[in-house]
């Protein structure tokens, strides 16, 4: 594959050339905030949403980027469109907006270091799921508590993530690993958020201690259109090990299709008809068949 195009501090420069300082606070101590997209057939999904939810962490974090949001969006656009041109057939990139303090210190910084970078979506690490069913594990890494830190923020500083998603790798080195909190509630998944369908309705946790993924709203609002009932509420593993159908989302994937928790099957067996509604439904909104784009990457 030809070499991908990046963004760094205004300048569209190769994979290869693209550099940070070794000084960088992002480096020394996680100083930094991002979000991260994807594509479909080459355009970005969703970026203005997704980019306001980065203005309003870079906005609590007091980090000025030096760029309005408009500015942002056609940097990104722009990046797209340039490693879209070298984009081979039935793949899609991710996209990451990193927005670093720079170097110096918190009060006397010397300037926001801004990297947009996009990079190929691995499809084999999960299109086989989307019929088999991901295999879920609640480790026993706890999600950072509110009281901590804000999970509306998506900070670069994630390593009780890092913790828990090892964890479950121990146990099944295909596993996703779903946090639960202080308290034992579900949480969030290490890079999304988890669904269980009981009795028809769609079920996800609360926003206040989970990061209200934009593929997270997405499902919602499908759900709507589908006239899906849906319901942002407490839950504990106990409604997920009784669940009929459970699912993960996140940007690559969308919608996972979840078969077993800590090893236990659901009792039905995946996917699950909702699962497949909302994947359907899915797939017609982005313009294209996102199951059949991840199976084409499997071995023949």
């Amino acid at each position: 594959m030809p070499e991908l195009t990046q963004y760094v501090n205004g300048e569209y420069v190769p994979d290869s050339e693209a550099k940070i300082s070794v000084h960088d606070r992002a480096f020394s101590v996680g100083d930094a905030v991002f979000d991260t997209e994807r594509t479909f057939a080459g355009k970005v999904f969703r970026l203005r949403d997704h980019l306001e939810r980065l203005y309003k962490a870079l906005h609590m974090v007091r980090i000025d980027p030096g760029l309005s949001i408009d500015e942002m969006q056609s940097a990104t656009e722009e990046l797209a469109r340039r490693n879209d041109l070298v984009r081979p057939p039935n793949a899609d990139y991710w996209v990451t907006q990193t927005i670093t303090r720079g170097s110096g210190t918190v009060l006397d910084p010397s300037g926001a270091t801004v990297v947009i970078r996009m990079y190929p979506i691995d499809f084999t690490s999960h299109a086989r799921f989307y019929d088999a069913g991901a295999h879920v594990v609640f480790p026993t890494t706890r999600r950072d508590p509110p009281q901590a830190l804000d999970a509306r923020l998506k900070t670069i500083s994630r390593m009780n993530l890092v913790m828990a998603e090892i964890e479950a790798k121990q146990v099944d080195p295909a596993a996703y690993a779903v946090l639960l909190d202080l308290d034992g509630n579900i949480a969030e998944n290490t890079g999304g958020n988890f669904f269980v369908v009981t009795d028809g309705v769609v079920r996800t946790a609360t926003a206040r201690n989970v990061l209200a993924g934009i593929s997270r709203r997405t499902v919602l609002e499908l759900a709507e259109t589908l006239d899906i009932p849906a319901a942002e509420e407490t839950l504990t593993p106990y409604d997920a090990y009784n669940a009929d159908e459970a699912f993960l989302t996140t940007t690559s994937y969308c919608v996972l299709p979840v078969g077993k928790i800590n090893g236990n099957p659901l009792r039905k067996d995946p996917p699950g008809p909702i699962t497949n509604q909302l994947l359907a439904a899915w797939s017609e909104r982005v313009g294209m068949d996102i199951v059949d784009q991840a199976m084409s990457h499997l071995p023949a």
